[in-house]
């Protein structure tokens, strides 16, 4: 059996949903764009010069979880899947998941980005397995926090291992694995697996993609 993993914005996604979501809220008045609108591109801009501060950027993304009932934040959530996510999933991508997963692969989206924002995603692009940042929950509420190790950097590393010991398997359990990505931000995971592939690199992924001999293709 291979192993197929997938990080989700700007890979299989032609833009980023955590930005997005953001961004989503603002346009309902949810949040107040001259608040949120330039710390939303001002973290965007710091996750893609590899400086982002994981839990400053969870605590802006996770609070506002906490501040609406759950059954409020899925119907904005359904109506942010059909605005701002279909037209960003690409049809490349949509084949390659097809792909591994009719090669019988264990396929998983690896993403930093919360599982309330991506498990919809996933689902939409037909895999069943979702390894995310966590917002913590008491009840099906959320609290504003996060739970356990956020899934970001060497904590998608700790998040994927704990998945996988979670279905009986780890890394030895593969004949191949491959992870498909954009961002610098994964370069620990991509050094992990046996097949790491370039998704439209940011430049400094793509640097190091040529000077390794990584794949790289594009999605867009």
């Amino acid at each position: 059996m291979n192993l197929a993993l997938f990080d989700l914005d700007n890979t299989l996604l032609a833009g980023d949903s955590d930005f997005e979501w953001a961004q989503y809220l603002i346009s309902r008045g949810v949040l107040d764009r001259e608040v949120y609108e330039a710390r939303n591109q001002d973290f965007y801009d710091q996750y893609k010069a590899g400086t982002l501060d994981i839990h400053e950027f969870l605590d802006f993304q996770l609070k506002p979880l906490s501040r609406h009932p759950r059954r409020e934040l899925d119907a904005w959530h359904a109506d942010f899947m059909a605005s701002r996510i279909l037209p960003i999933v690409t049809a490349k991508g949509r084949e390659l998941v097809r792909r591994h997963l009719a090669e019988g692969a264990l396929a998983a989206i690896v993403t930093a980005t919360n599982s309330f924002v991506t498990a919809p995603i996933a689902r939409e692009l037909g895999i069943a397995h979702l390894v995310a940042t966590e917002p913590e929950r008491s009840g099906s509420e959320f609290t504003g926090g996060v739970a356990g190790i956020p899934c970001f950097r060497e904590g998608k590393i700790a998040r994927v291992e704990a998945w996988l010991a979670g279905l009986g398997h780890d890394w030895r359990s593969f004949g191949r694995s491959w992870f498909y990505s954009d961002s610098l931000n994964d370069l620990p995971l991509l050094g992990k697996v046996s097949d790491p592939v370039a998704v439209d690199p940011d430049p400094t992924l793509e640097r190091h993609a040529r000077e390794r001999g990584w794949p790289i293709i594009s999605l867009r």
